[in-house]
């Protein structure tokens, strides 16, 4: 069950809240229509149950908050908006990345591709897809760790008929598996023919809680809508009768050659056509919506009872009409089955909010089979839990035994991540044709020492190119999460976890020790096939050079990994990479500039004495290595800056975690 409890938003400036004192509950096995215009605060109501928004009040799921439960993602899917996914990534590699998010095996990828009907479209990239699948997709990352809840917002909006009735009907079903289902809809005839309760919201504010029946037989009035091209004459000559029969009708002018018709019939008004010779075009019965504070007269209550059931429990395929005033309507095909609707199947390719709409008709619900009979309001639920008793889609089945917390379920994400698109694999190509060509350049020039030559390091550039990509590479890392948050579906922003972190950095650093090496390898081999042997040497102090320049990239990947995580972007992330040769090496420079009265000597003999241990494998030489690479303007300038960002992420951190 889903409780909200005095959900308010916080105002701003002298506006009055986007939702002020909302409270209503979804309960399992049913499914809850969150209904109102656009703009009445409908998805500010659904972010702040989701504590994706600041405000008052409280929403519990199963009796617990959703900051009290420790894995979010099993309780509730969300579908708050398009898939938040690399444009490049595939369908398979978006679900890969997220299974391996919510800790749940990798098989369960196949398990919703199917269900959600996407196996021919698995290889597909996210951008290429269209509304529906796009709306298929989402929908499936809802599903894959099986919550208990779906929260969607306007989860059927821009879809086809088709697609709608296919995910409602998915929505059907998980309610009829115990499941508690929420989504909200600005048409409250979608509403109407596919929840169990509507909750009405306007202005912010709470109007309406009831049962479908309950809002269809006080929110959807019938009317009957008429096209002539003599509408004018034809609805002077029914308002003429209805007032000599003193009989209660309201004829209504729309756009063009229709007029709507509260408080007749079909055959009424056919009738008065035929007598006087007026050519009619469409005649067929519809509903209309009303607002949310509308009530029926009694008058026109019996009718409204009949059309309510009508709306509710028949199983013929009705359709909207939303063609033009000048749309030919002669050849419209009529289906015996149905009497309700008169217009053609064209003219329902779409459903399209109809609050503000003259003309609309009732569409068909996905959930009832054509030859079942169709249940009421309250027994819904009983029916659709029982086996047989509608022909519902397929769910994923559950799974039976969850994955427990394991230090290597953000690694596994990490690495699904960087290698599910191809940014990457460029980058590390550019850098590697890069730096080849400008040693080539470097060489033929001349006066550039080998240890330069190798890494393709001018004097005049801050870095090389190799460091450089290290560091775009690590400020991806992070950049793409707040771009591209497939963590933030549930959450509102990426999760400043530090397992989370030190996946980031471990792949950075492999990523970056993999792109040295192979720096340099390409180096020496562009440097012999072009200039021989006398270029392609090692030099004597490979082993301080080496160290030096492993160093540098992997202290390059963890600066833009870090500023990246900090500031929540890439480009923030690169620019920390420039500002260390740049700005933090000529102060560092400067202040080791002045005359030393003391000197660090014999630093390894007393911090083997200070530990009172023996350093194994003449480890005091390694320790005096590196404090003398730590000495150098850029080390230092490299280790004060990772520093730094690190103190600066740990309390970016803590300060998320206490609010």
């Amino acid at each position: 069950m889903i409780q909200a409890i005095g959900l308010t938003s916080n105002p701003r400036k002298e506006l009055p809240p986007a939702v002020d004192d909302v409270s209503f509950e979804a309960r399992p096995g049913r499914v809850t229509a969150l209904l109102g215009a656009p703009g009445a605060g409908k998805t500010t109501t659904l972010r702040l149950m989701l504590e994706l928004q600041r405000g008052r009040g409280i929403t519990y799921f199963r009796g617990r908050p959703l900051h009290r439960i420790a894995h979010p993602s099993r309780e509730v899917g969300v579908l708050l908006s398009e898939v938040p996914g690399h444009p490049a990534r595939t369908i398979r590699g978006q679900l890969g990345m997220v299974c391996a998010a919510v800790g749940v095996p990798i098989r369960r990828v196949d398990e919703v591709i199917e269900v959600v009907g996407l196996v021919s479209l698995c290889d597909e990239r996210l951008g290429t897809l269209s509304r529906g699948m796009d709306r298929r997709l989402g929908l499936a990352c809802a599903l894959l760790s099986d919550p208990h809840a779906l929260v969607l917002d306007d989860p059927a909006g821009g879809l086809s008929v088709t697609e709608g009735r296919w995910l409602h009907g998915i929505l059907r079903a998980h309610a009829a598996h115990g499941g508690t289902v929420l989504f909200s809809t600005d048409d409250p005839k979608e509403a109407a023919r596919t929840a169990d309760r509507v909750i009405t919201l306007e202005g912010g504010r709470l109007v309406a809680d009831q049962e479908a029946a309950d809002f269809a037989r006080t929110r959807l009035r019938p009317r009957v809508a008429v096209r002539s091209p003599h509408a004018a004459r034809l609805g002077a000559l029914l308002a003429k009768e209805a007032r000599a029969a003193q009989r209660s009708v309201e004829v209504v002018r729309e756009d063009g050659n229709r007029l709507s018709v509260y408080g007749s019939t079909c055959a009424d008004i056919g009738e008065t056509a035929f007598r006087h010779g007026i050519l009619v075009h469409q005649l067929a019965d519809e509903t209309g919506d009303m607002g949310p504070h509308a009530t029926l007269p009694a008058e026109g209550l019996a009718s409204a009872t009949v059309v309510t059931s009508a709306l509710l429990t028949s199983t013929s395929a009705t359709s909207t009409s939303t063609d033009d005033a000048d749309a030919p309507m002669d050849d419209a095909p009529m289906d015996d089955a149905s009497t309700e609707d008169a217009s053609t199947e064209d003219a329902s390719t779409e459903d399209a909010p109809t609050t503000d709409e003259p003309v609309t008709a009732v569409a068909a619900t996905g959930a009832h089979a054509p030859d079942e009979p169709g249940p009421t309001a309250e027994s819904r639920t009983c029916a659709a839990a029982s086996p047989g008793a509608r022909d519902l889609p397929q769910l994923p089945p559950p799974i039976a035994v969850r994955q427990a917390l394991s230090p290597l379920r953000p690694l596994r994400y990490e690495l699904r991540r960087a290698t599910g698109v191809g940014t990457g694999y460029l980058t590390a190509i550019t850098v590697l044709v890069s730096s080849a060509l400008l040693s080539v350049l470097l060489a033929r020039i001349g006066h550039t020492p080998q240890p330069r030559l190798l890494a393709a390091w001018p004097r005049d550039c801050p870095l090389p190119p190799a460091a450089l990509g290290a560091g775009l590479l690590g400020a991806l890392a992070f950049g793409e999460e707040f771009r591209h948050p497939a963590l933030a579906a549930d959450r509102g922003t990426v999760p400043r976890r530090l397992g989370l972190l030190a996946a980031k950095l471990l792949v950075a650093s492999v990523t970056a020790l993999a792109l040295a090496v192979l720096t340099v390898g390409c180096d020496l081999e562009m440097l012999y096939l072009v200039y021989g042997r006398d270029l392609a040497g090692v030099p004597a102090d490979w082993l301080s050079l080496s160290a030096s320049w492993i160093g540098l990239t992997v202290g390059c990947a963890w600066a833009g990994v870090l500023a990246a995580g900090i500031f929540r972007s890439t480009t923030a992330g690169l620019a920390a990479v420039l500002a260390v040769p740049v700005v933090v090496v000529p102060l560092v420079q400067k202040t080791l500039a002045g005359p030393s009265v003391r000197k660090a000597a014999g630093f390894s003999e007393r911090l083997r004495e200070l530990l009172l241990m023996q350093w194994p494998f003449g480890g005091a030489r390694y320790i005096a290595a590196g404090a003398r690479l730590v000495a150098q303007p850029v080390g230092g300038a490299l280790m004060l800056s990772l520093t730094a960002l690190l103190c600066a992420y740990l309390l970016t951190t803590l300060r998320s975690r206490v609010r």
